[in-house]
């Protein structure tokens, strides 16, 4: 390959990878065959990492079980005051049962019930005296109404009773003081608004209790008065209200009915509520017979609940009307000469009173942020669906161009090894195979299960083992650069197999001399099962989505370990690979980034990896990965503030991963929170719906990715699944990471299970002449490339099959074809001029 080539048309592409698979979360960066990095091997820098703290975190489990119990608990109990009862009119809800266990004395007495206030504990009733009118309020109280209720009042110069309700003096307890300041006296209406005739007895007592705190929170006051919800007159009274009213008076609680109801919950108009009000056997405007009072009468109205304008200005013409007919109106004491029914609450009342205050008010803002929250995620969400498919739309009509003359250079192949003896012989065997002249260096780092020995008995050509004491994949990557005979340079895990024309396809982009690094498309090959299913989709949308939206906005953070090519002096500018955190290919492609080099992604460059097969293997594999992408963030955290290709390393793709690889999963576990909260106490089939309209949203985009990356939909049949325990499990692995990384803990390297999944053909094929670039001594392979046959599946769709138990011995893979040398790359081009 020439460094010197002309111009491509695809020299518009920019570097870029996903992040949160193997193709999106650093495939091996966590020393995918290294196992017990900083443990005590060698080739590790100074003693940094013996300074730091390896104690396993505990504590923050417990924080987190907290703060769900807290939000969970905050969500309660703002969904059993705002959304359990409602505040339906008093009218509205009216039924009547079956009186039959209601004293007569009850039914056809007064409005105001002490059910065991009589001689031997019977029940006693009270009415206002002739003449008077008892003026009561329900519901509130309310920001706009009740203030205007209580200017009408002191206009002119009366007072009234308000009934309400405990919810509303805890999320005004200032109009609750008001109330009490200009004169009027308050009742409790229960905290919810509850039918407390069809609600059990401990209910009832928690919602008169609740009321008489959010009272005396807000007042510093207690009261006697009760005024049940959806009751009316004495003769509404049916067998359960009765209950519930002999309850309230074991407690404390005078009943307040009524005799009167204006109606106004009905918005009837300003005539019609005056109409109501007025006073049987009075003339509106004529002054009453004094020797011949009406009845005293309970009347009433409402200042909550709705637009009440029009009571307000019918307040109005009431009281002037009740004035001119000299009827006299007051609050209930005073109108029925009972005693003062507000007293001043106890200190643990008082202060019990404003811790409920304050917990209602702290859950109202905690509801009211996350609403706020919900609606960011969701806009997030669909922008960065709509970005990531249009992104990926133009990325995949710039891969019809070639990146310019075709790149012919030999390559070195680095896979780095420890206890890797499951894998090892699929993977050499695949690189053995290339239809590119390769160099093969299997790097041994210290195996203890024979891994060296297996890949040096396989005696294959072009391939040399280096044998080292154990020091981590970083260490053994770098060994392997120092012995490579090439500039290009490919890095493979040990448990990973390539298609035959991989590396050919992974270094054409070095044909632009600014590409300092190349991300292949990594495919899971064990997708059996539902995890493995899970996995697979979300290695093909990070690939197909992200990491083209990475490309084109010249912001790739990840050149993956399982399938990445590298230029030899970019790394040499570099300084190599470090050791400095656990993702060593995300710390590598960021400090590429930021030295100026492109990094750009080439779909058709396919290895297959295993993926872990339970969900404790998968744990520490998303752990170490998100830890040490959060290393390497922190690490380049200064590229935000720089220029040039460092700058959109900085803002955009550090941006991206902070945004949607950090904040947004660590703030997950809320929504899941919220969208119980939302079934429980919202619109379910709101809820319902809008989880749908995410899922569909998905599903859109991974049916979009798959066909841009040849798959089949199948598995997508699992996607709604892997809401219930995939995604749950991956946003732990976040906190947990950031928990770690705000400790200062050291994670240590954790070796993944290998389990054998991937296989190639028993015989290799036969070597055909070396390179003319190869270095003196350098053993080479160029493996023909296989003809097509249509009657028979392609590589990768055997080693599916064999992976699967199944028997293709039919396919040999050992079939004649024409040499590389014979094979011009651009047949296969299409230019826009041609």
């Amino acid at each position: 390959m020439s460094h010197h080539s002309s111009p491509s048309r695809r020299a518009a592409r920019h570097g870029g990878k996903g992040h949160g698979s193997k193709g999106q979360d650093n495939k091996g960066q966590g020393n995918k065959g290294q196992g017990n990095k900083g443990q005590g091997g060698k080739g590790r820098r100074g003693g940094r990492r013996g300074s730091v703290r390896r104690v396993p975190l505990r504590t923050h489990w417990l924080l987190l079980g907290t703060m769900a119990v807290t939000l969970t608990l905050a969500l309660l109990i703002e969904g059993y005051t705002q959304h359990m009862f409602g505040s339906t009119p008093d009218g509205a809800g009216l039924v009547q049962g079956p009186s039959g266990q209601v004293p007569a004395s009850v039914a056809d007495g007064g409005p105001v019930i002490s059910p065991q206030g009589g001689a031997g504990g019977a029940a006693r009733t009270a009415r206002p005296r002739p003449g008077t009118i008892a003026l009561t309020f329900d519901d509130g109280p309310d920001p706009t109404w009740t203030p205007q209720i209580l200017a009408v009042l002191r206009k002119h110069h009366v007072h009234a009773t308000f009934f309400e309700i405990g919810e509303n003096v805890a999320e005004h307890p200032d109009l609750a003081r008001q109330v009490l300041a200009a004169g009027d006296e308050i009742g409790v209406h229960t905290f919810t608004h509850p039918n407390l005739g069809l609600i059990p007895a401990w209910q009832r007592t928690l919602q008169l209790r609740e009321a008489q705190l959010a009272v005396a929170g807000a007042t510093g006051e207690t009261t006697t008065l009760l005024r049940p919800p959806y009751s009316a007159g004495n003769d509404s009274v049916d067998d359960a209200d009765w209950a519930a009213i002999q309850q309230a008076g074991r407690e404390g609680y005078l009943t307040v009915l009524t005799t009167q109801d204006t109606e106004d919950w009905k918005r009837p108009g300003v005539a019609g509520i005056i109409r109501n009000g007025t006073v049987a056997g009075t003339t509106p405007g004529v002054r009453v017979d004094p020797k011949r009072l009406p009845p005293g009468q309970v009347l009433l109205m409402h200042d909550a609940g709705g637009d009440r304008s029009q009571s307000v200005a019918a307040l109005d013409a009431l009281l002037t009307q009740y004035q001119a007919e000299g009827l006299t109106v007051g609050t209930v004491s005073a109108t029925t000469g009972l005693a003062a029914p507000m007293t001043r609450a106890s200190a643990t009342d008082h202060w019990l009173g404003l811790s409920l205050i304050w917990v209602l008010r702290l859950s109202h803002w905690l509801l009211t942020a996350i609403g706020w929250f919900m609606i960011a995620a969701g806009v997030l969400s669909v922008l960065r669906a709509v970005v990531s498919v249009v992104a990926a739309r133009r990325h995949k009509r710039w891969t019809q161009y070639a990146w310019g003359d075709p790149v012919t250079e030999p390559a070195t192949v680095i896979v780095p090894a420890y206890n890797e003896s499951a894998g090892i012989e699929a993977a050499v065997r695949s690189l053995v195979a290339q239809d590119h002249p390769v160099e093969i260096l299997v790097v041994d780092d210290g195996s203890t299960d024979g891994t060296a020995d297996l890949a040096e008995s396989l005696g294959l050509p072009g391939v040399r083992v280096i044998r080292k004491e154990n020091g981590g994949k970083p260490s053994a990557l770098n060994t392997g650069i120092a012995e490579a005979s090439f500039d290009l340079l490919v890095m493979v895990d040990g448990d990973t197999v390539f298609e035959p024309d991989t590396v050919r396809h992974l270094v054409q982009p070095f044909a632009d001399p600014r590409v300092g690094a190349v991300s292949g498309n990594a495919k899971v090959v064990n997708r059996g099962g539902l995890l493995g299913r899970w996995q697979h989709i979300e290695y093909v949308v990070g690939f197909n989505l992200d990491r083209r939206l990475f490309d084109l906005a010249e912001c790739m953070p990840t050149v993956p370990g399982a399938v990445g090519a590298f230029r030899r002096g970019a790394l040499e500018r570099v300084g190599g690979v470090s050791e400095e955190t656990l993702a060593e290919d995300t710390d590598l492609t960021m400090a590429l980034c930021r030295d100026g080099w492109r990094v750009v992604y080439e779909e058709d460059a396919v290895a297959w990896t295993e993926a872990p097969a339970s969900l404790g293997a998968l744990w520490r594999q998303r752990y170490r990965w998100c830890y040490g992408t959060m290393q390497a963030m922190w690490k380049h955290r200064g590229a935000v503030v720089q220029r040039g290709a460092a700058g959109k390393l900085g803002r955009r793709g550090l941006g991206y991963l902070l945004l949607f690889q950090v904040l947004l999963p660590l703030l997950a576990p809320v929504v899941d929170i919220f969208a119980l909260y939302g079934l429980v106490f919202l619109d379910p089939w709101h809820v319902l719906g809008l989880w749908f309209a995410f899922l569909l949203l998905q599903l859109l985009m991974g049916g979009y990715a798959f066909r841009l990356d040849g798959e089949r939909l199948g598995p997508l049949w699992s996607l709604p699944l892997q809401q219930f325990v995939y995604r749950q499990l991956m946003y732990l692995v976040v906190i947990q990471s950031a928990v770690t990384a705000v400790a200062g803990a050291r994670l240590r390297w954790q070796r993944m299970e290998r389990y054998g999944s991937l296989q190639v053909p028993t015989a290799p094929a036969s070597p055909v002449a070396g390179s003319a670039h190869a270095a003196p001594g350098a053993r080479l392979t160029n493996i023909p490339i296989p003809a097509p046959m249509p009657a028979e599946p392609p590589l990768a769709e055997a080693w599916l099959a064999e992976a699967a138990g199944a028997d293709r011995s039919a396919f040999a893979y050992e079939r004649p074809n024409y040499p590389y040398t014979q094979y011009d790359y651009r047949d296969q081009v299409r230019h826009p001029d041609s």
